[in-house]
């Protein structure tokens, strides 16, 4: 694999070595338009190194790996997407710690330069009057997860319905934005600046009152619409649920292998719902989907583990063809809380592929396109594949939510891999496929 940094430093050893390294089944090599250099440091010009400092430790100004998508205005330009800002679990039950609750979710505009992507702007997210968005959680019944947001010094910060916990990221060939999030969910459009044009969640209670199908509002709290695209005709959005929707509950679909795609008209509002099976229960999950044709698509799996050589081949991060034609759909023309049911189960409680064939459910087909663990040299070191962009059939671009370089429980830590015993950041790797995707 080959990477380009995005921000901070590595050993010119360990860049070599991942520039040098490659393996049988795919390989990282010079593309049109993608220098075969790679960037060990660059910091940027945007930004300040460190966000902030909590205790002793820094927290980096990075956090744009939760998603990647090519400007389709702009060869060798990339969009990334942030999170809802850097935070860690509380001590609490269901708290998060924000080291910086003002942050505004962002998208920052990246472009390939001798070896480096360089950032060339930023694009902070705000309602449809102009105010920034934050990433405090929801108010009941518009998308709360019922999580207790804190600052660092334990202080409950509360609630906002402007709040947007970003993962999802979609360009359209007008140049405005398409993003879903892990509170609603939400998909929400913004225009070239950032401003909200649309909101659409199960609830109506965004700008335009367009709904998608009242089963999502079950979604598992930061288990939301993770991942988001635009079919390449540009009328349709396809969005896919993180893991399993606890619907009708957290204990009635334990061990479910069930999660959802959402397919949404741009012009109409019309939906569809498939099922897509994840390969293992409990896994982190569905991290992001982007795609190939109208109805085919790549979907990227993972697990919460930090890649190493001694676990890679128990390491799930894998990226997954899968087709929509042929698949059921499970939409519920009565738009029930609990969507469409099955012999009186929602589909969450069918579990397994052999349930869902007795319920005649067919699920999309899915095939390997690639495996970071096993498949490539040396063994993909981050926890948190988030995204995919698919470059050209033979070329695909992965980026890492770093959480801005820290994590704990209760007291802020930096995050280190233990791979390279480096502090987490972005990281984009460009990978050769060794059979295209058509």
């Amino acid at each position: 694999m080959k990477y380009l940094s995005l921000f901070g430093a590595v050993s010119m050893a360990t860049a070599l070595a991942l520039l040098t390294s490659a393996c049988e089944d795919h390989r990282l090599e010079s593309a049109p338009g993608f220098p075969a250099a790679v960037d060990a440091e660059n910091r940027g010009t945007f930004l300040p190194t460190v966000l902030t400092t909590v205790g002793n430790v820094q927290v980096f100004n990075g956090g744009f790996g939760s998603a990647i998508a090519a400007d389709p205005n702009d060869p060798g330009a990339f969009f990334m997407l942030t999170d809802r800002g850097p935070n860690i679990d509380g001590t609490l039950s269901n708290s998060k710690v924000f080291a910086v609750p003002g942050f505004a979710p962002q998208i920052g505009k990246f472009r390939v330069k001798n070896g480096q992507m360089v950032l060339e702007s930023i694009i902070e997210l705000k309602n449809s009057a102009g105010s920034k968005l934050n990433g405090l959680p929801n108010p009941a019944n518009q998308g709360g997860t019922g999580e207790t947001a804190l600052d660092v010094n334990g202080n409950n910060i509360g609630t906002s319905a402007d709040g947007l916990d970003s993962e999802g990221l979609a360009v359209a060939s007008d140049g405005t934005f398409w993003v879903s999030d892990e509170y609603g969910p939400h998909i929400v459009h913004f225009d070239a600046t950032g401003r909200t044009l649309e909101r659409i969640n199960p609830f109506g209670s965004g700008t335009g009152g367009r709904t998608i199908p009242l089963v999502f509002a079950t979604r598992r709290a930061n288990r939301g619409m993770e991942g988001l695209t635009l079919t390449p005709d540009g009328k349709t959005l396809v969005g896919i649920m993180q893991f399993p929707l606890y619907n009708p509950s957290s204990a009635a679909v334990s061990g479910s292998l069930v999660t959802r795609i959402l397919t949404f008209d741009i012009a109409t509002g019309a939906t569809k719902q498939f099922v897509y099976l994840i390969e293992r229960a409990n896994l982190q999950a569905i991290s992001e989907i982007t795609a190939i044709t109208n109805t085919t698509f790549l979907v990227l799996e993972r697990d919460g583990e930090y890649g190493t050589e001694a676990n890679k081949n128990t390491l799930v991060k894998r990226v997954y063809k899968i087709d929509l034609a042929g698949a059921t759909d499970i939409s519920d023309p009565a738009n029930g809380a609990n969507g469409k049911l099955y012999g009186g189960k929602t589909v969450e409680e069918l579990k397994t592929a052999a349930a869902l064939q007795t319920n005649g459910i067919t699920p999309v087909t899915k095939t390997l396109a690639l495996d970071l663990a096993t498949e490539t040299s040396p063994v993909y070191p981050h926890d948190k594949a988030e995204g995919i962009a698919l470059i050209s059939p033979t070329l695909l671009a992965v980026s890492n939510d770093d959480d801005f370089g820290v994590t704990g429980t209760g007291t802020y830590v930096a995050k280190i891999l233990p791979a390279t015993n480096t502090i987490d950041r972005n990281r984009v790797y460009f990978v050769t496929l060794k059979k295209a995707v058509k």
